[in-house]
């Protein structure tokens, strides 16, 4: 028997939320713009999709900013159409509607399903969920429930890619690093994880589907659960 192969047999599957669980602000302009009641194409920034659309996420990028000064300025400009100042959960709230499901990633319900079925462990590492969309806006999210691990900066104060907020999600499993695969949109995370010693999956928020492809197969698993999205 090879017990260094039953040693590295990926346990759990970790994820992101925003852009990997749920579709990114930038894919649901439309959505956006209805509920605020902005004329269809007020918002121009593209970020990963159109990136000269959006020199700002292209600074956040190159590391010259952070996701939440990216936001930051982002929820700024648009509150200020309405003479207000938002927090950024209260510009998800009104972006995303009473129907935050309808965000949710088909694929990723699909990986999720499969993981579950599979008899993996579920978690979330992530550096704003509650700080983005609001204390318990989550708990409208039903698949949630699969996970039984959130990490969430939103509370701890460690942000990715700082060791410390994968080696809390470890700790929070009672497993080793090389037992579970992480999934990422941001590469700075995706660098941290890999320091940290776990497999890694950057998720490109184009190819969702192939995305979730890759990290099924790294929790050895077939990608056939996808076909149907």
């Amino acid at each position: 028997m090879d017990f260094t192969l039953m040693a590295t047999e990926k346990q759990a599957l970790v994820l992101d939320f925003g852009g990997v669980i749920s579709r990114t602000l930038f894919e649901t302009h439309h959505i956006t713009e209805e509920a605020l009641g902005l004329a269809p194409g007020s918002l121009t920034w593209r970020g990963p999709f159109d990136p000269a659309s959006d020199p700002l996420w292209v600074d956040m990028q190159e590391n010259r900013i952070t996701e939440r000064e990216y936001w930051g300025t982002r929820i700024a400009e648009i509150s200020s159409l309405f003479g207000e100042r938002w927090e950024m959960s209260d510009f998800v709230r009104r972006a995303r509607g009473d129907n935050p499901i309808s965000t949710m990633r088909p694929e990723a319900v699909k990986a999720i399903d499969a993981a579950v079925a599979a008899g993996k462990r579920l978690a979330i590492l992530s550096n704003e969920l509650d700080l983005f969309y609001g204390t318990g806006f989550t708990s409208r999210f039903p698949l949630l429930s699969d996970f039984e691990v959130v990490i969430d900066a939103t509370y701890t104060g460690i942000l990715k890619p700082d060791p410390r907020a994968y080696a809390l999600c470890l700790d929070a499993l009672q497993l080793t690093a090389d037992q579970c695969v992480f999934v990422d949109d941001q590469r700075r995370n995706i660098d941290g994880a890999k320091k940290a010693g776990m497999s890694t999956v950057h998720f490109d928020v184009r190819a969702p589907k192939q995305s979730y492809a890759r990290a099924l197969i790294k929790l050895g698993l077939s990608a056939d659960m996808l076909d149907t999205v």
